[in-house]
């Protein structure tokens, strides 16, 4: 009896951009659909893969009968680091890769014959994943993408070449960078206000249309228009203006976030509902640390998977972090100092920051965040930092290093409400005041109070009757044919 319900479950293949923050949402949405029912294949590159394992250990990738992994290779040299690889190398080899093992992995699938692994009924694929398109349209099988940054970025990806045609890029020289031709307002985007050039993602700061970065981005978002339905991981409220204006250039849009507030629908009993596709181990001891720290009293510091800096500005941040007298938690990846496998900070800043301050290399961010002695986030922007910090209601210091991130850093700053800007040359002495006005100030109790307001209205769009949930329910009945 229970191979033949089994045989008739949908079965959805999961495929993500191979970087933690698109691994992470596409996980969130992939245990929603097994929620509700459907056989889940999980596809990461080889070089992921062997990643998760490390981080999560052997037994996590055999996870359950109905939510299996499986493997494509992306095309890049073997390694054993522990990072995420080369951007620009990854996008370049994803397009030009993936398509052929993709199509292969979705036919071995069908032709198991197996009981347990239903024919394959859809496939979601990244929204920077586009060769999945072309896969479903061979196979057969309905395809929609999941662009995995915010709707905002999303718009200004689409209009990279409009800034070509308006003659604004490529720039002719780098002066661009520093004689204020970044503050150029753009008024001309729909349903994008208050914008500079600055402020679209970064990669039109480019002085050559040869830039894989700028050509990727731009066509991977025309791309996705192609596919039967877009997911955004955001809510109608928080970018309502810019959902509009592309369900006009294209309706087939479902707005499901923030992925951490819906997923309090999974069943409480069901063994995924913890399941975490962290590619680093994960320090959860940082939990206790805070757990001795007064309410709203400590700084989280977290620029993500990607961002790597200067030794100089990791030194400004430490020591702006110390000058504030306030505690702190900061996740410092090995990698995070730029061409290095490691950071060194002198035996003079521990001693300074002695029973305040905490460092470790990864954590369990969500949990972090909604904490309560947790009280502002220090932030690269990446969007699934913002969602998470929306769903705990935590306002932001934004210090974005490039792709959505000064997209998102914008619009916290302005249009949201819930944030402040560190200089891209960062300052100790600013870093130092940015974190003393958010705890003591009366513009950082605004903020505070305006995070709280979001994180209400994000948990009202996840409610059964809310715009996200039933948008999830939409794109079950409708996209995936479920």
């Amino acid at each position: 009896m229970g191979t033949v319900v089994e045989s008739r479950k949908p079965h959805a293949v999961c495929v993500p951009y191979p970087s933690q923050g698109h691994v992470s949402p596409m996980m969130e949405l992939a245990k929603l659909l097994h929620s509700r029912g459907f056989h889940v294949t999980f596809v990461n590159t080889e070089f992921n893969h062997k990643r998760l394992i490390r981080s999560r250990g052997p037994e996590f990738v055999k996870a359950l009968k109905d939510f299996r992994f499986e493997t494509i290779p992306e095309g890049l040299p073997p390694s054993d680091r522990d990072a995420t690889q080369d951007v620009p190398a990854l996008c370049d080899a994803t397009r030009k890769n993936c398509l052929a093992p993709f199509k292969e992995l979705v036919l071995k699938l069908n032709s198991l014959g197996d009981d347990q692994v239903p024919p394959v009924t859809c496939i979601i694929s990244d929204g920077v994943m586009s060769f999945a398109i072309k896969a479903g349209e061979e196979l057969g099988i309905p395809e929609v993408q999941f662009w995995t940054a915010s709707a905002c970025s999303f718009m200004g990806y689409l209009n990279y070449t409009e800034l070509i045609n308006r003659g604004i890029i490529p720039f002719k020289d780098e002066n661009f960078m520093h004689d204020g031709t970044l503050d150029t307002p753009i008024d001309w985007i729909p349903g994008m206000k208050n914008i500079r050039l600055k402020d679209m993602p970064s990669f039109i700061r480019t002085q050559t249309l040869d830039s894989i970065m700028f050509d990727f981005m731009g066509s991977e978002a025309r791309n996705c228009l192609k596919s039967s339905g877009i997911i955004f991981n955001t809510f109608h409220k928080f970018e309502h203006e810019v959902l509009e204006a592309i369900s006009a250039k294209f309706p087939n849009i479902y707005t499901i976030g923030p992925l951490p507030l819906l997923n309090r629908h999974i069943p409480a009993g069901s063994q995924l509902r913890s399941l975490s596709s962290s590619l680093w181990k994960e320090d959860s001891t940082c939990l206790e640390w805070l757990d001795q720290k007064q309410a709203n009293s400590v700084v989280y510091v977290n620029y993500g998977s990607v961002t790597t800096m200067t030794d100089q500005h990791f030194k400004e941040f430490a020591w702006g972090l110390a000058k504030s007298k306030h505690s702190f938690l900061w996740i410092v990846r090995p990698d995070v100092v730029t061409g290095g496998d490691s950071v060194a900070l002198p035996e003079e800043f521990f001693e300074e920051i002695k029973d305040r301050g905490l460092l470790v290399s990864w954590c369990p961010q969500l949990k972090v965040l909604e904490h309560p002695s947790v009280v502002v986030f220090l932030t690269h922007c990446g969007w699934n930092s913002c969602m998470e910090t929306v769903s705990a209601g935590v306002p932001v210091i934004c210090w974005p290093f490039f792709a959505d991130q000064h997209t998102n850093c914008r619009y916290a700053c302005t249009t949201w409400g819930i944030g402040m800007e560190v200089n891209n040359d960062v300052k100790l002495d600013q870093v130092a005041a940015l974190v003393k006005e958010m705890i003591e100030g009366d513009e950082g109790m605004k903020l505070r109070e305006k995070a709280l307001e979001w994180k209400k209205k994000a948990v009202e769009a996840t409610d059964t009757t809310g715009s996200s949930y039933n948008d999830f329910d939409k794109l079950v009945k409708e996209a995936l044919n479920a």
